[in-house]
């Protein structure tokens, strides 16, 4: 072949190259958000979809590996990504893409809730509304209460859908400490009986910032928080009762209130072991699960406050520049199907997001044969004393009080 032959057919890759290049439409460009869901399942079709979130649990972990990658791999053809990353992490990771102006980014879908939901969706960095367009959305969850309405307060406006709802609960064995505080004023006398014994997480641990907002709804109530401005000084008006009985407390904690541990994890670990005689957790059936793991002795319990302890539901979101936004979609409602929700339920003993009485008797079946475990409170006697979250904006502001006002005072 002569060379000017081989030049020509060079430029004219070269042209083609170009003109492909131009005219390629990029991964999840072609995405049309009003399409109907029929529609957006064709899309997903053998799409690659990245959940980011937090990798700590185990057991979870273990959950989306097992169950929920292989039905959306079966069902949809999707495979499910999951990708272990702490939320400040993804928060960085998606300010940066923007700000690089990156139209197809990392990131599908993202585990979020609370302060953390309120910071994304003000900057930009979130999909939607799409939960609307989920068929298992509709079917499935209230979408007029007030936890799907407002994240910490905060209007979700379908840039969110459930994925578990969460409640605190307090954790003692009864074997060691047969009494179980039921009010702050209890709790004071319990910590001093057991000098050196009961601590909580440093904030802003999600755990222990929730726990110190329980002792303050315990103390002034909740009611007043719900629209009240994020100023400081307000906040601390507000608060200060709480402070005072959160100093007074500190000379009977473990390492005398100096410090605290810094994780929820790290507090779990010194109960197991014995140094602790109480510990706390978000998930309010995970006593059952370490007792069935052989952490927590079979005497293990959980307890909660006469008044009530803070519940609040986390969400699945859809980054801004997600390239598969119809497989997170896709995702997202079959994580909200009956079947997912009832095995999340039986596997994790997280409170499902889905509205009892809107099942069929089959799925009500798989909801009533979960055995939710030893040393729990029963659902019904947990979600009624169900307290809301405070607002999102007034969260870090309670956690910066707290450092200032509390430690080592």
């Amino acid at each position: 072949m002569s060379r000017r032959i081989i030049a020509l057919l060079l430029s004219t890759m070269l042209v083609l190259m170009t003109f492909t290049g131009c005219t390629k439409v990029k991964p999840g460009a072609e995405f049309d958000a009003s399409a109907d869901f029929e529609t957006i399942v064709e899309q997903a079709k053998g799409s690659t979809v990245r959940f980011y979130g937090w990798g700590g649990d185990e057991q979870r972990n273990k959950w989306l590996d097992t169950v929920v990658a292989p039905a959306l791999k079966e069902k949809y053809d999707i495979t499910l990504e999951r990708i272990p990353m702490d939320i400040d992490q993804i928060l960085a990771k998606l300010s940066g893409e923007k700000q690089a102006g990156e139209e197809n980014g990392s990131i599908d879908m993202i585990w979020i809730n609370g302060e953390n939901f309120y910071s994304a969706k003000e900057n930009g960095l979130l999909f939607g509304p799409f939960a609307d367009k989920l068929p298992n959305f509709k079917k499935n969850i209230d979408a007029d209460s007030e936890e799907i309405q407002k994240d910490f307060g905060y209007p979700i406006e379908g840039y969110e859908a459930p994925y578990g709802k969460a409640q605190i609960v307090m954790i003692n064995d009864s074997a060691v400490t047969p009494e179980a505080p039921k009010n702050t004023v209890e709790l004071m006398e319990y910590v001093k009986k057991y000098k050196g014994k009961v601590t909580y997480p440093a904030l802003p641990d999600f755990t222990g910032s929730a726990f110190v907002r329980n002792v303050i709804y315990d103390i002034v109530g909740y009611e007043q928080f719900m629209d009240m401005e994020p100023d400081k000084a307000i906040v601390k008006a507000a608060i200060e009762p709480a402070l005072a009985y959160l100093r007074e407390l500190n000379p009977y904690l473990w390492n005398e209130g100096r410090t605290f541990p810094a994780a929820s994890t790290e507090l779990d670990n010194m109960f197991a072991d014995g140094e602790l005689a109480m510990s706390m957790s978000y998930s309010p059936y995970s006593v059952a699960l370490s007792i069935e793991d052989g952490i927590y002795p079979e005497t293990a319990r959980a307890f909660q406050f006469e008044k009530g302890t803070i519940g609040n539901t986390n969400y699945m979101a859809i980054a801004a520049n997600s390239p598969n936004k119809a497989a997170a979609m896709v995702a997202i409602n079959e994580i909200m199907s009956a079947e997912l929700q009832a095995s999340q339920f039986s596997v994790l003993k997280a409170l499902p997001v889905v509205e009892y009485g809107r099942l069929s008797d089959d799925e009500k079946a798989m909801f009533d044969s979960v055995d939710i475990g030893k040393g729990t409170i029963p659902q019904d006697k947990l979600l009624s004393k169900r307290l809301p979250e405070m607002p999102a904006k007034l969260v870090p502001i309670i956690e910066e009080i707290w450092a200032q006002e509390v430690v080592g005072k």
